[in-house]
């Protein structure tokens, strides 16, 4: 019963939602090139990118109990969830990885949370980045932010659900592609950096948020000890 009311729910957001794109480069991206992308979101955002998603994208879903719900709502949308955790060491992570790259070499889109699935909110793993290289397809970093909306402030991720009706705005930052040699961990900086940036523009108050509790982080991540000169001992 509670996920028949879910999978309603989803379905009126997605067929009532007004969006609004800002610089979408999908269309040029599959005319230029007839390659697909991966859609780079915020944990926050999962629910407002079920109304932006294009049939078949593969989305990246973890064992969790918010991935319980979340998968059977994405098949219902068209979309194709393949469970896994992005925690490191994680077998199941790279399975799942390994499922999401011969999905996107078949032709279709992906979307990955890449803060998730525990966060801290807005740090962005590098296994986005790793989908790019050995797909070899860019990355479409994006906010989507409803209007009008449910937040969740007590939640890790402040999570985000839009009010039906209400306008969508998706803003996009320009494609990042990754070669064969790139840093991955560079790749997940640069979208880290851009996320941060397009919410600064569309949702300044959550961008302020966000950047206080990495500031709040910093301070109270553990120093690291110098390590002692040795002393000159006697004959």
């Amino acid at each position: 019963m509670e996920l028949f009311g879910l999978r309603w729910f989803f379905t009126l957001i997605r067929r009532t939602v007004r969006i609004r794109v800002v610089n979408d480069r999908r269309d040029q991206i599959r005319y230029h090139s007839d390659r697909q992308f991966i859609y780079a979101i915020l944990h926050a955002h999962q629910v407002a990118a079920t109304a932006l998603s294009d049939p078949n994208t593969g989305a990246l879903v973890s064992r969790s109990r918010d991935g319980d719900l979340i998968a059977p709502l994405l098949e219902s949308c068209g979309c194709v969830p393949i469970r896994g955790s992005s925690g490191r060491g994680s077998k199941g992570g790279a399975s799942a990885l390994a499922q999401l790259i011969r999905h996107c070499q078949q032709g279709h889109p992906a979307v990955i949370a890449v803060d998730g699935p525990k966060g801290p909110r807005g740090k962005v793993q590098k296994g986005v980045a790793m989908l790019s290289q050995k797909a070899n397809i860019p990355i479409l970093p994006v906010v989507l932010v409803a209007r009008r909306r449910w937040l969740f402030a007590k939640a890790w991720d402040r999570m985000q659900l839009p009010i039906p009706f209400s306008r969508l705005d998706c803003r996009f930052g320009d494609p990042i592609q990754v070669h064969e040699h790139d840093d991955l961990a560079a790749i997940a900086s640069q979208i880290e950096t851009s996320l941060e940036q397009l919410e600064r523009v569309e949702d300044p108050t959550e961008a302020a948020i966000a950047r206080q509790r990495q500031d709040e982080r910093a301070q109270t991540k553990p120093s690291v000890a110098p390590a002692k000169t040795p002393t000159k001992q006697a004959a």
